[in-house]
């Protein structure tokens, strides 16, 4: 019996037509990727099988009594809980027992009977058989899997930086190992040891999850299937990440080919209609040739989405060096890091590194000044022209288009010339009006590429540039970045994005 049944299932997005009549089922056990180019509608899925989304049409049905563990990470946290104790909450109804139990204890002096010393001996069979006497050593593993012992379990949920506070989230769902987990691209907030700790917890999970992620990788290790979101079908697959790529271009070349053959064959019948039709001899022959057109099975053209083509062109340097740190400190109330010094060269390609808030965004954001620092100072060659690219997807006017957003920056350029950018860094046409916050993670992303690629520079400063893009973007920047003629500062957790063309990698754990 299937854990999850979708039938039928079709829903638009404002215009955008996500899915079509789409159906799969999810079993017990089953560890599932769920991919597709960015836009297609994967968190749009996820939100749709949990009810926060509601689809135009199809039937979803979980099975009964089935115990479902969400990643939000903007959920409401008591910000005065420390993290320790938030954690706890994972096994409420363990304490709860307890309480329970300790209540009994005290209450046998003077009320004692088999009926209460066989609750008693009920509910500490049920502790013991949940491991409830070794809770923190278990909370502890997860914490330390993760990183959260390296800020500290005794931290208040109020003092995390955003990627600190994913992380507590995502521990709590773990700990809480529900029948089903949906997790919505948790390797983004996390560094290389802690995916490679995720990876593991997940392939010996004994329960059934579904993941989004554009980590490939980490796709690779934990999948035995796939369901891939294409063309407005949801298809699903047997298999890891990698199978499923080989099975994709198989089906794919066969697909081309069959369309190519019928394409062949309509064109023969096509000709001969044209020649004979209006002959008295052939004309029957002709009529019978357009009822063969008629009753055949077109198959559709195989559709391509094109690369994007991101342009990031360095004004000229002449400086000697671009940028000198001294003995900065950086942070909000308390500071994050030692003392940082640095001197970046004109054309230096730097790459910082370093555990999920420990700081490195807040040293970005102190470099781009929107952060005062709590000690020390940094100073930019005079001739030295920045463009930002900041983590995380926010905007100063959300309910602004993209069209409208980019305009607003760069006036200079017309109408068609802005469309014509945005459509150059792969957003369709029909997105490029839209309010910015409709649109998926990665076509935000690429908004923000388009207003770095427009900005006149010699120094990028990327904060997490890769973390909502597909492969083919992905790929696109890497090249860009890697023919950058100026300076650069990327703070990346990707070492397979960077490793071949940077020219000195900073970690800041060490």
């Amino acid at each position: 019996m299937a854990l999850l049944e979708v039938n039928d299932l079709s829903h638009y997005f404002g215009d955008k037509l996500l899915y079509k009549n789409s159906s799969f089922e999810i079993y017990k056990g089953e560890h599932v990727g769920i991919v597709g180019k960015n836009g297609s509608g994967k968190t749009t899925l996820l939100n749709t099988l949990i009810g926060e989304v509601i689809p135009d049409s199809g039937n979803i049905k979980w099975q009964k009594n089935i115990n479902i563990g969400y990643l939000d990470q903007y959920v409401n946290i008591n910000n005065n809980l420390k993290i320790f104790e938030y954690l706890k909450t994972s096994f409420e109804n363990l304490f709860k027992l307890e309480q329970e139990l300790n209540e009994i204890y005290n209450s046998m002096s003077e009320n004692f009977n088999d009926e209460i010393f066989e609750k008693a001996n009920k509910i500490q069979a049920e502790l013991e058989e949940n491991n409830f006497y070794e809770l923190e050593s278990t909370i502890a593993k997860v914490a330390s899997g993760l990183g959260i012992t390296a800020f500290g379990l005794d931290k208040k949920i109020g003092e995390l930086s955003g990627g600190q506070k994913a992380k507590v989230i995502l521990a709590k769902l773990l700990l809480q190992k529900p029948d089903v987990l949906l997790l919505d691209e948790p390797t983004n907030f996390l560094d290389k040891e802690h995916v490679d700790w995720l990876s593991e917890y997940l392939k010996k999970f004994k329960k059934t999850f579904l993941v989004i992620s554009h980590d490939f990788d980490f796709l690779d290790k934990i999948t035995n299937t796939i369901i891939d979101i294409e063309f407005n079908t949801i298809k699903k697959y047997t298999g890891n990440f990698s199978k499923f790529l080989n099975t994709k271009n198989v089906q794919r070349e066969s697909y081309i080919r069959e369309f190519k053959a019928q394409q062949k064959e309509i064109k023969k019948h096509e000709d001969f209609i044209a020649r004979n039709r209006v002959r008295a001899s052939t004309a029957k022959q002709a009529q019978s040739r357009i009822k063969i057109l008629n009753k055949m099975d077109k198959i559709e053209p195989p559709e391509s989405e094109p690369k994007p083509k991101f342009i990031l062109k360095s004004l000229l340097v002449n400086f000697q060096k671009a940028l000198i740190i001294k003995n900065l400190e950086v942070g909000y109330t308390h500071k994050l890091l030692p003392k940082f010094n640095l001197e970046v060269l004109p054309t230096q390609k730097i790459v910082i590194t370093g555990f999920n808030g420990i700081g490195k965004s807040t040293l970005l954001k102190t470099l781009m000044e929107e952060i005062e620092p709590i000690s020390g100072g940094f100073h930019f060659s005079e001739n030295t022209k920045i463009a930002y690219f900041e983590q995380e997807l926010k905007w100063d006017e959300p309910e602004l288009s993209p069209y409208e957003i980019v305009s607003s920056k760069f006036p200079k350029f017309s109408q068609s010339e802005i469309r014509k950018f945005l459509a150059q860094c792969g957003l369709k046409s029909k997105h490029v009006m839209r309010p910015v916050n409709t649109l998926s993670g990665g076509e935000q992303a690429k908004v923000k590429i388009c207003i770095l690629m427009l900005t006149e520079s010699n120094f990028l400063i990327l904060d997490e540039p890769t973390n909502h893009l597909d492969s083919d973007a992905k790929e696109v920047l890497q090249e860009q970045l890697e023919n950058w003629q100026g300076a650069m500062i990327l703070v990346s957790h990707e070492s397979s994005f960077y490793k071949k063309w940077c020219d000195k990698i900073i970690n800041i754990n060490k």
